[in-house]
C-alpha cells in the first residue's frame, strides 16, 4: 500500500480529482520537475490542427471475413506491435463511420484503455489503409506550432507518459480521454533541437515500414507456393474424413484440418525440409519459479510472452540469476522464439527474432526456441514463420483445455518448402536487414526520447 499527503489546495487546482493515484504516485516527481521548467511551455491543444484531439466513436461492429467487402480493422492491442497485421474486417456497410475510424499516417495514436493505457504510437506510412479501435485517442498535429515528431517523442517519453498516467481514471476498466489529453503542458525548446527529434521519430518510422516490406515480402514467396489454397473460402463447419490409422496419435478435429492437410501435401509436392530436420536446437523450457528482484547487478531484464512482439518491448522486472531456470530461459541473439501457449486467434504459432535489445534477457517458458545451423538458415526459417503457409499448419498442432499449446514434437513435424540455395540466401539477407531495421528503429526512437528527457532535466530550476 502506498500512502501519502496531499493538501486541499492542490485537490481544487486540479480539478477536484479525489483518485488516490493522481496525487500519490511515482509520476509525481516527473510532473513536479516540468512544473520548474524555465522555458515556455504550451498545451497539446495548442499544436494540433485539423480534427484536433479526438477518439473514435463506440460502435457494434459489423465484422466481415472477407477483404473485399471491408475494411482492415485494427484493435488497441494490435497497434502497439512491431507488425501491425490485421486479420479481420469491418464491414464497409457501417458507411461514414469508417471515415471516422480510419487512421492517417502522422497521426499520434494514443491508447486510451486497455492493457497498454496511455501509450503513444507514431501512426506510419501504410497506416492510411487501417481503421482503428474506438480505444484510440488521434491527435492530429500541426507542422506549423511544432515539429510533430518532438510532439509525438515527449508524449512517448517518460515525462509524457507520467502525465497521461497521472489522468487515468475508472475502476475495473482504466479509462484517460482526449480532454485530458489535450490539457497536457509540453515544453518548448529551440525549434532546430526539435526538428532533430522530428527527424529521429522520421527515421525510425522510415526504417520499421522497409523492415515489413522485406518480412511481407519473404512471407509472399512461401505462400505463393500454396496461393490457391489460400484464397479458397473456408467451409463452416469444415468437414473431412481420416483414416481410422491417423487417429491412433491424435483424435482431436482441429488436427485433422482438411485445409492444413491440403497444404501439407501440396508442400511436400516439392523440395522441402520440416523444422525438425532444419534446425539443430528446438528446445521448450520447462515449468519454473520466477524469482524477481530489484538490482539489475543481479539478474537480467524479464519478458513477458506478448511483450516480445511489441513495437517498443518493455521488461516485466527483473529475473533473479538464482531462479532455477535462468539458463534456459535466457534469450540468444539469432535466436527464434514461437509462442507455444495461449488461445486460439492470438499469438500462439507466431514467431519473434531475438535482436541486439532482447539479447541477454529472460522470457517466459511459454516460447519455443528455434535455431538452425547457421544464422543464414535461421533467418530463412524466420521468414518462413512470417507466413500463412506456416502458420496453417502450427495453429493445427495445438492441444490442452483452459490453455492450448504445442510442444517440440508438434513443431518439429511443421513442412518447410526449400528453394535453390541462391534464393534461400537472398530471402535470407531480406530477413537479417529487417530485423536489423527494426532494431535500429528503436535505437532512433528511443534517443529521441531520451534527448527529450535530457532537455527537460537539464532546463528544471
Amino acid at each position: 500500500m502506498r500512502t501519502g499527503v496531499v493538501r486541499v489546495r492542490d485537490i481544487i487546482e486540479e480539478g477536484h480529482r479525489l483518485t488516490g493515484g493522481f496525487h500519490v504516485s511515482e509520476d509525481e516527481r516527473a510532473v513536479a520537475r516540468l512544473r520548474r521548467l524555465t522555458c515556455s511551455m504550451a498545451t497539446v491543444r495548442d499544436l494540433v490542427g485539423g480534427r484536433g484531439i479526438f477518439r473514435g466513436p463506440i460502435f457494434k461492429g459489423n465484422f466481415v471475413d472477407n477483404p473485399e467487402l471491408g475494411e482492415p480493422y485494427v484493435s488497441a492491442r494490435d497497434i502497439v506491435n512491431a507488425d501491425v497485421a490485421p486479420d479481420t474486417y469491418l464491414s464497409r456497410r457501417h458507411g461514414r463511420l469508417l471515415d471516422e475510424l480510419r487512421l492517417c499516417e502522422g497521426m499520434i495514436l494514443v491508447t486510451c484503455s486497455g492493457m497498454n493505457l496511455g501509450k503513444a504510437i507514431w501512426s506510419r506510412p501504410g497506416f492510411g489503409t487501417l481503421v482503428g479501435s474506438g480505444d484510440l485517442i488521434r491527435i492530429e498535429p500541426n507542422a506549423a506550432a511544432a515539429p510533430p515528431g518532438y510532439l509525438f517523442a515527449f508524449l512517448a517519453s517518460r515525462y509524457g507518459h507520467a502525465q497521461i498516467r497521472k489522468q487515468i481514471y475508472g475502476g475495473h476498466i482504466k479509462h484517460v480521454d482526449p480532454e485530458h489529453i489535450a490539457s497536457l503542458s509540453v515544453p518548448r525548446f529551440d525549434w532546430t533541437f526539435e526538428q532533430k527529434i522530428h527527424d529521429l521519430v522520421e527515421k525510425a518510422s522510415s526504417l520499421r515500414v522497409e523492415a515489413t516490406r522485406l518480412l511481407r515480402g519473404v512471407a509472399a514467396r512461401f505462400d505463393g507456393l500454396v496461393d490457391a489454397l489460400l484464397k479458397q473460402q473456408r467451409e463452416s463447419p469444415r468437414v473431412g474424413v481420416v483414416n481410422a490409422s491417423l487417429l491412433q496419435r491424435r483424435m482431436d478435429a482441429q488436427f485433422h484440418d482438411p485445409f492444413v492437410r491440403a497444404l501439407r501435401a501440396q508442400l511436400v509436392s516439392g523440395e522441402h525440409a520440416t523444422i525438425g530436420t532444419w534446425c539443430q536446437r528446438i528446445f521448450l523450457p520447462g515449468i519454473f519459479k520466477r524469482i524477481h528482484v530489484d538490482d539489475l547487478a543481479y539478474g537480467a531484464p524479464y519478458y513477458t510472452g506478448s511483450t516480445l512482439f511489441s513495437l517498443d518491448p518493455e521488461p516485466k522486472g527483473v529475473l533473479s540469476r538464482k531462479t532455477t531456470l535462468f539458463e534456459q530461459v535466457r534469450m540468444e541473439e539469432g535466436t527464434v522464439l514461437v509462442q507455444a501457449f495461449g488461445q486460439k486467434g492470438g499469438l500462439t504459432g507466431r514467431a519473434v527474432w531475438v535482436g541486439r535489445h532482447l539479447a541477454g534477457a529472460t522470457t517466459t517458458h511459454m516460447l519455443v526456441r528455434l535455431q538452425a545451423k547457421t544464422k543464414e538458415d535461421t533467418a530463412y526459417l524466420f521468414g518462413f514463420l512470417q507466413s500463412q503457409a506456416a502458420y496453417r499448419q502450427i495453429a493445427s498442432l495445438t492441444y490442452g483445455g483452459s490453455i492450448p499449446h504445442f510442444d517440440e514434437d508438434g513443431i518439429a513435424s511443421v513442412v518447410i518448402p526449400l528453394f535453390s540455395a541462391s534464393e534461400r540466401r537472398e530471402l535470407a539477407r531480406d530477413v537479417v536487414t529487417s530485423v536489423d531495421c527494426r532494431d535500429d528503429a528503436l535505437d532512433a526512437e528511443r534517443q529521441a526520447c531520451t534527448l527529450v528527457e535530457h532537455a527537460i532535466e537539464g532546463g528544471a530550476k
